[in-house]
C-alpha cells in the first residue's frame, strides 16, 4: 500500500497559513458574533414595517439598511470561502464562480490556500483571478511499496535476485515495465528495478542508462519480492550469471502457469496479429478468385494461385493501417513533423549533386510520412500559431497580461480558450463565451489573419511572441482536439497508466515541432534518446532527475515575468520536463516546490499523489484529467511509431543522396491516346470529364497506375487510395467507372489479378525521360531535346492537388525523381547554351526547371550565373534580391545556402551593401 510521507514546510509557510487561519476565524465566525453583538439580526424590525416604502424615510431605517448590505456582504464571503474549501479539499479543479463575487473570492482563495497548505500534505486549490506566483506548493507524497512476505529460502544475506533479459521475439523486445510486471506483480514498479541497475555496467560492457533502453543479455538486480527470477550468489559477476542462467528463470511450483502466461502475453498477441492477418489475406484470396477478375472492363480476367498476387498487399494493407491509428490521427503533431522535415529536406536540396536524388524513406519510415501527410491539420497548426501570436500583442499594446490559458479545444469550426480567470473583454477577432470563461476564435477569421502582424497597428509591424508555447494535445473528442497548457498546472502534472512513455513521447514530439512556440527546451528522463534526431535543438535526453534538477533550481523564473516578456517580443526559453522515471521522495518534494514557482512544465509519470492534475491513461486508450473534467482518446505514440518517425528524419538529414533510377524506353514519341500530365497542375488530355464529385478519386487512381507499370492488384490499389479502409464493392466499383471512362483496351488484368494501363495510355513525365534518355545518347542534338523536355514542365508536381490526396507519393520515387530529373536537365541546358555563348537561351533554361524544382538551390545558382553572363547589372541585382527576399519569407524558413550567398558576394560585391541600406531606410 502507498505509504504518505510529508513534505517539509518552510517557517513562512507556517507563519503564513496562521496568519491566514486567524483572518479566515475571525471573518467567518467573528464578524457574524460582533455584527449580532453590537448591531442586531439581519432584517431589523425597521425594514418588517411595509409603512417604509410609504413613510419618510429616518436615520434608524437607513442604518437598518446598512446593516443589511454587511450581512449579505458577509454572506457572500462566506459562500466564497466555502466554495475554495470544497475544490481545495475535493480537489475538484477549478473552483466554481460565485456570482458577483470578483476580489472576495480572490481573497478567499489566498486565506483557503494558505490554510489549507498548513493542515493538508495534499490539497490543491486553483487560484481564483490572480496571475502572479501562487504561494508555496503544497506537500508532496511519494510512493514505497511494502514488499510481501518471501518465502524463507530467499531470504538470506548471501544471495540476491536477478533476472536476465531475453532476446526479441520477432518484433517483441522485453521492457522494464514488462520485467516488473511479470516479476514485481505490478508494472508501475518499474522505476524500482531502474533506480537497482542505474549505472552499473552490464556483461557487455554497457551501462543502464535510459529506463526504456534495455538489452539483451544484461543482468538486472531485483527487489527483494520479485518473482521468476534467479537466486545467485551476492558477490557473482554478472558475466558469470549471464552464462549460468541465459535462459528464463523457472518460476517454481504453484506459479508456474501463472510465469507462463505473464512472459508469453506479448508473444501470443503477435502470434494472434500474425494470425489474424493471415486470415484476412486468405478471406481476401478466396473472394478474388471467386469473383475471377474486376467487372466491367477489358482485358483478361483469370487469377493463379494465391502466391501470384502481388507481395506487397499485406505489407502495404497492414503497415500503412498500424501506422496510420496513431501518426494520421496526431493531426497537429503531424503538420508539425512535416514542417520541420520539409525545411530538413530543402536543406538536402541545397546540397544535391547533379545526376543524384535526395535519400528518401523506405520501410516503416516511409509508411510513417504516408500516416503523417493522411492527418496532418496544416490549417489548424497555422491558426493555433497565428491567432495566439495576435491575441499576445494585442493584448501587449492594451498593457494587459494575458489570462491563464489552463485547456484549448481546436475543431473545424472554433479555436477555444478555457481561460482564468473569467473575463468578457477579449481583444477581436475573439469573442467571449461562457460568462468570459472561454475565448473563442472563429475558423473563418483565424484563416484570415496575416502571417505578420504589419499594417495592423500604423503600418508597423508588431514583434508578438508566443504567449502559450506549453499547449500541448492530449487527445481527441467527439468535436475536436483537446489541448492542455502545461505551464498553467502550476504544479506536477501526473502520468499513470501502462501507456505512460507513449503518452511521454507523443507530448514530446508535438512540443518539439509545434508553431506556436519560439525558443524551447524539452527535457526527457528515462526515455526518448532517439527522439534527438527530430529536433537536436529542442530536445535533450538524460537518465534521471538528479542530472537535471539543480540546473532547473537554479533557472527557476517567475511566471509574471515571463509571460508579459513573451507578448512583448522578449526571447525567452520555454521549459518541459518529461519524465517516464518515477520520482523519488526527495525528488518529488523539490519538483512540486519547483513547479509553484517556475514557469516552466513538469510532466512526470509513476504514483505522485496530490499531483496539481493527473493523466489516466486506461487500458482503452482514454485519458481523463478529473481535475479539468477532461475525457478523450489519448493521443499516443507507441515504441515502433516514433522509431518510424526517428528513421525519417535521420534520413532527411543523408547528403549522400542516391542514383536515380534509370528509365525504362518508350517505342516512339508518338502522342497517346491518353496523356496525364503530372509536370504541374494535374490535366487528362484525350478524355471527357467525369461527373462532379468523381474525378478527383479516377484521376489519383489513373496516376497511380501510370506511375506503376507492371500493374497493380486491386487490394493493393484499395489500400493505397483508401488509406484508412474501403468496402470491397466500393473499390470495385470505382474501377469500373473508371475502365468504362478510358474506354476499351486501356485498363487491363493480367493474369496474376493486376491492374495496367494498356500502352496507348501515358505521362508526360515517362515522356520527359524518354526525351533526356535519348538527349543523351544524341550530343548534337542534346539542346533541342532538352528544350522540349523541359517545355513540358508548367509548375510543381500534380500542383494544387486536393489535401488528403496523393499521400502515397511519399513512399514512392516519383517526387524524388522528377525534381531531381527537371533540375539535371535545366543545369544540363542552361550549360550547353552557355557554351554556345546564349545566356538568354539559358536563363529561360533555368527558370523553365525552377517552376518544378523551385526548392533547388544549385538552380538558383545556375539563374546567377546565366544572368551574370547577360553583362546586365540591374537584371542581375533584381534576381539576386528576388531570391533574398524568398529566402526571407520561404514557408519552411531556413534562409539561402551558403554557396548561393558566397556566389552573390562575387558576382555582385555590393549587393549586401545595398540590402543593408534598404532595411535601414
Amino acid at each position: 500500500m502507498p505509504v504518505r510521507v510529508p513534505a517539509r514546510r518552510s517557517a513562512g509557510d507556517v507563519v503564513a497559513g496562521l496568519g491566514a487561519l486567524v483572518v479566515l476565524v475571525a471573518l467567518v465566525g467573528g464578524v457574524p458574533y460582533a455584527l449580532l453583538t453590537f448591531v442586531g439580526p439581519p432584517i431589523a424590525p425597521e425594514l418588517l414595517d411595509l409603512g417604509v416604502l410609504t413613510s419618510r424615510v429616518g436615520p434608524s431605517t437607513i442604518v437598518a439598511v446598512l446593516v443589511l448590505l454587511v450581512w449579505l456582504a458577509w454572506f457572500q464571503l462566506f459562500v466564497c470561502v466555502l466554495v475554495e474549501v470544497y475544490a481545495g479539499v475535493r480537489r475538484v479543479g477549478m473552483p466554481a464562480r460565485v456570482p458577483l463575487s470578483g476580489g472576495m473570492q480572490v481573497l478567499a482563495n489566498k486565506l483557503v490556500s494558505a490554510v489549507l497548505l498548513l493542515f493538508t500534505a495534499g490539497a490543491m486549490v486553483a487560484p481564483v483571478a490572480q496571475l502572479t506566483p501562487t504561494p508555496a506548493a503544497p506537500p508532496v507524497t511519494a510512493v514505497a511499496y511494502s514488499a510481501p512476505i518471501v518465502e524463507q529460502e530467499l531470504e538470506t544475506r548471501e544471495t540476491r535476485k536477478v533476472y536476465v533479459v531475453q532476446p526479441p521475439h520477432g518484433r517483441h523486445h522485453e521492457s522494464l515495465w514488462e520485467i516488473a510486471e511479470k516479476c514485481l506483480g505490478d508494472g508501475r514498479r518499474y522505476p524500482e528495478i531502474y533506480r537497482l541497475n542505474q549505472a552499473k555496467e552490464q556483461p557487455d560492457g554497457t551501462r543502464l542508462r535510459m529506463a526504456d533502453l534495455i538489452r539483451p543479455g544484461w543482468v538486472l538486480d531485483m527487489p527483494d519480492d520479485a518473482r521468476n527470477v534467479h537466486v545467485v550468489p551476492a558477490d557473482q559477476p554478472r558475466e558469470q550469471t549471464l552464462r549460468e542462467h541465459p535462459g528464463r528463470a523457472d518460476p517454481g511450483p504453484g506459479r508456474a502457469e501463472r510465469a507462463a502466461e505473464r512472459d508469453d502475453r506479448a508473444d501470443r498477441e503477435e502470434r494472434r496479429d500474425r494470425e489474424e492477418r493471415q486470415e484476412r489475406q486468405e478471406r481476401q484470396e478466396r473472394q478474388e478468385r471467386e469473383e475471377r477478375g474486376t467487372p466491367g472492363h477489358e482485358g483478361k480476367h483469370r487469377q493463379t494461385e494465391p502466391g501470384a498476387q502481388d507481395g506487397r498487399q499485406p505489407v502495404i494493407q497492414e503497415r500503412q493501417g498500424e501506422l496510420t491509428d496513431y501518426l494520421a490521427a496526431a493531426s497537429l503533431a503531424a503538420a508539425g513533423l512535416l514542417f520541420v522535415l520539409a525545411r530538413r529536406r530543402r536543406e538536402q536540396l541545397w546540397r544535391r549533386l547533379s545526376g543524384r536524388r535526395i535519400a528518401r524513406p523506405r520501410d516503416d519510415a516511409a509508411e510513417a510520412e504516408v500516416a503523417l501527410r493522411l492527418g496532418g491539420d496544416a490549417p489548424g497548426a497555422r491558426i493555433l500559431d497565428v491567432g495566439l501570436r495576435l491575441l499576445g500583442a494585442e493584448l501587449a499594446a492594451q498593457h494587459r497580461t494575458p489570462p491563464t490559458v489552463y485547456g484549448a479545444h481546436l475543431s473545424p469550426r472554433t479555436l477555444d480558450l478555457w481561460i482564468h480567470p473569467p473575463d468578457n473583454d477579449p481583444p477581436p477577432p475573439w469573442t467571449a463565451q461562457d460568462g468570459g470563461q472561454v475565448w473563442r476564435l472563429p475558423a473563418h477569421e483565424g484563416r484570415l489573419l496575416p502571417d505578420r502582424r504589419s499594417d495592423l497597428h500604423g503600418g508597423q509591424e508588431q514583434a508578438g511572441g508566443a504567449p502559450y508555447p506549453g499547449l500541448v494535445s492530449i487527445g481527441t473528442d467527439a468535436g475536436g482536439r483537446v489541448l492542455i497548457d502545461l505551464e498553467a498546472a502550476q504544479g506536477l502534472i501526473n502520468v499513470r497508466g501502462p501507456q505512460t512513455t507513449a503518452a511521454l513521447a507523443a507530448l514530446a514530439v508535438e512540443l518539439a515541432t509545434n508553431r506556436w512556440s519560439d525558443r524551447m527546451r524539452i527535457t526527457l528522463v528515462g526515455f526518448g534518446q532517439e527522439l534527438t534526431a527530430i529536433a537536436p535543438e529542442r530536445i535533450r535526453a538524460v537518465g534521471g532527475l538528479a542530472e537535471v534538477l539543480p540546473e532547473l533550481e537554479a533557472n527557476a523564473a517567475p511566471r509574471s515575468e515571463v509571460l508579459t516578456g513573451r507578448v512583448s517580443g522578449g526571447h525567452n526559453v520555454a521549459h518541459y520536463l518529461l519524465s517516464a522515471v518515477a520520482p523519488t521522495h526527495e525528488e518529488a518534494r523539490r519538483l512540486a516546490l519547483l513547479a509553484r514557482r517556475d514557469t516552466a512544465g513538469y510532466v512526470v509519470a509513476g504514483d505522485v499523489p496530490h499531483a496539481t492534475w493527473t493523466m489516466e491513461i486506461g487500458d482503452d486508450g482514454r485519458a481523463r484529467i478529473a481535475e479539468l473534467g477532461f475525457e478523450v482518446e489519448a493521443q499516443l505514440l507507441p515504441r515502433r511509431h516514433y522509431r518510424a518517425l526517428v528513421d525519417l528524419f535521420r534520413t532527411a538529414d543523408r547528403l549522400d543522396g542516391e542514383a536515380i533510377p534509370e528509365a525504362e524506353p518508350l517505342a516512339g514519341l508518338h502522342p497517346p491516346a491518353v496523356e496525364i500530365r503530372v509536370l504541374g497542375p494535374l490535366e487528362i488530355a484525350g478524355l471527357s470529364p467525369l461527373e462532379e464529385g468523381r474525378m478527383e478519386l479516377a484521376a489519383e487512381l489513373l496516376v497511380y497506375l501510370a506511375t506503376h507499370p507492371g500493374g497493380v492488384h486491386p487490394a493493393v490499389l484499395g489500400g493505397v487510395l483508401w488509406p484508412r479502409g474501403v468496402q470491397t464493392t466500393v473499390r470495385d466499383a470505382t474501377i469500373s467507372r473508371v475502365a468504362a471512362w478510358l474506354g476499351p483496351d486501356h485498363l487491363l488484368t493480367d493474369e496474376s489479378g493486376r491492374l495496367r494501363l494498356g500502352p496507348e495510355v501515358r505521362t508526360d513525365w515517362a515522356l520527359f525521360r524518354e526525351l533526356v534518355r535519348r538527349a543523351h545518347g544524341d550530343p548534337t542534338a542534346m539542346a533541342v531535346l532538352l528544350e522540349k523536355a523541359l517545355g513540358l514542365v508548367r509548375g510543381p508536381l500534380l500542383a494544387g492537388r486536393p489535401p488528403g490526396r496523393y499521400a502515397w507519393l511519399a513512399a514512392e520515387d516519383l517526387e524524388y525523381d522528377v525534381t531531381a530529373g527537371v533540375a539535371d536537365a535545366a543545369h544540363q541546358l542552361c550549360e550547353l547554351r552557355l557554351a554556345h555563348g546564349r545566356p538568354d537561351a539559358a536563363v529561360a533554361a533555368v527558370r523553365a526547371g525552377l517552376l518544378l524544382a523551385a526548392d533547388d538551390e544549385g538552380l538558383w545558382r545556375d539563374l546567377l550565373r546565366a544572368t551574370h553572363a547577360t553583362e546586365d547589372s540591374v537584371r542581375l541585382r533584381a534576381v539576386a534580391e528576388g531570391l533574398a527576399r524568398r529566402a526571407a519569407s520561404h514557408p519552411y524558413g531556413g534562409g539561402m545556402a551558403p554557396e548561393t550567398e558566397a556566389l552573390i558576394e562575387e558576382l555582385l560585391p555590393t549587393w549586401r551593401m545595398h540590402v543593408v541600406r534598404e532595411s535601414s531606410a
